[in-house]
């Protein structure tokens, strides 16, 4: 059991390797010559390649990372990309020798190709991209379905099935958030773990918020890129969808996102009233894992807190607005909402 509250992966700054040296590994085992422009991360390097054919990402999973988690993600980029060849996800691009995956001293190394557009997060937010945002998720969601890894299963801090094992991070939080996190724990281990577990349970992408989301600003009603599988893990599918909502959540309208995006998801991949009815809580989840997960890593890493903290004031602004309502009545009307659908 690690000494570290957080785990390791969690724990652990991203790699540091030159450049030169990542533009020398992608030469002779890809037989690509570019120019690597730094992407920011939280916990690999990740690079953006510009060369006379085209762009790619690369990235340097870290060090502490299995290999067999990053077998995981790439695996499942591959199943998805499969079942469903017009998904907006990256594609993995094998070296000249068919691997898909370099392993190196300093971790494991992937070249994918690059997605088009400009980050979600960048975007105003409307109904039609709340629409697409949910339609992009279910579609994922169903290519996934029949996927599974012998590492899908591992241990997940931002799973929102472990939200009872953030207790040890909140000493680093305001006494507010502090307390707020602590209480709904309480909630969480004796009403909503239980209800998890008679749920469906998949692989999901587990983070599908507006930064790893791409659109065109001309025409915001297509994702045209769906990014970062880091926090793929296997749990109550649902939780995949309370990830989506909780960065969706207008402090002034709530339902004005929330709605779009939830009918979009069911229309395409009907959800159990079961499921419909943990919603709301699980929403709350996520966003007090947000908060309590940045909070402990920008202190303990300053010098990137800009970035660990992009989600923080959505996440705020979403709990207040949630606290104003009651789950119930909030889960009644997404379930009038889908069932609306099929009349």
């Amino acid at each position: 059991m690690t000494e570290d509250p957080a785990g390791s992966l969690l724990s652990v700054p991203p790699p540091r390797v030159p450049a030169e040296t990542l533009a020398w590994l992608v030469e002779i085992h890809w037989g690509i010559d570019g120019t690597l422009v730094p992407l920011t991360s939280e916990r690999d390097l990740n690079h953006r390649l510009d060369t006379a054919s085209g762009t790619y990402t690369l990235k340097l999973a870290n060090l502490v990372e299995p290999i067999g988690i990053t077998e995981f993600q790439t695996q499942a980029l591959v199943h998805a990309a499969k079942v469903d060849p017009g998904l907006p996800t990256p594609r993995v691009v094998p070296t000249r020798t068919g691997q898909t995956i370099l392993p190196t001293p300093d971790g494991a190394l992937r070249l994918l190709t690059w997605c088009p557009g400009t980050p979600v997060a960048k975007l105003p937010r409307s109904p039609v991209l709340a629409k697409v945002t949910g339609d992009a998720l279910a579609r994922l969601t169903t290519a996934l379905q029949d996927f599974s890894h012998p590492s899908d299963d591992h241990f997940l801090l931002w799973d929102i099935r472990r939200f009872a094992a953030l207790a040890p991070l909140t000493p680093a939080l305001p006494p507010e958030t502090q307390a707020q996190v602590l209480t709904f724990r309480d909630q969480f281990q004796t009403r909503i773990a239980s209800a998890l577990t008679a749920l469906p349970t998949q692989v999901v992408h587990a983070d599908f918020n507006p930064h790893n989301l791409l659109a065109e600003p001309a025409k915001p009603d297509q994702i045209t890129g769906i990014l970062d599988f880091g926090d793929m893990v296997r749990t109550p599918r649902i939780c995949d969808l309370a990830v989506a909502a909780s960065y969706l959540v207008d402090p002034e309208d709530p339902l004005s996102l929330l709605l779009p995006l939830i009918t979009a998801y069911h229309a395409r991949l009907p959800l159990l009233p079961a499921e419909i009815a943990l919603l709301p809580d699980l929403i709350t989840a996520r966003m007090l894992t947000t908060l309590t997960i940045a909070g402990w890593r920008a202190a303990r890493y300053p010098e990137n807190a800009a970035y660990i903290l992009r989600n923080a004031p959505s996440a705020e602004s979403g709990l207040q607005a949630l606290r104003q309502a009651d789950p119930a009545r909030l889960a009644d009307t997404f379930l009038t909402a889908c069932e609306r659908l099929v009349l």
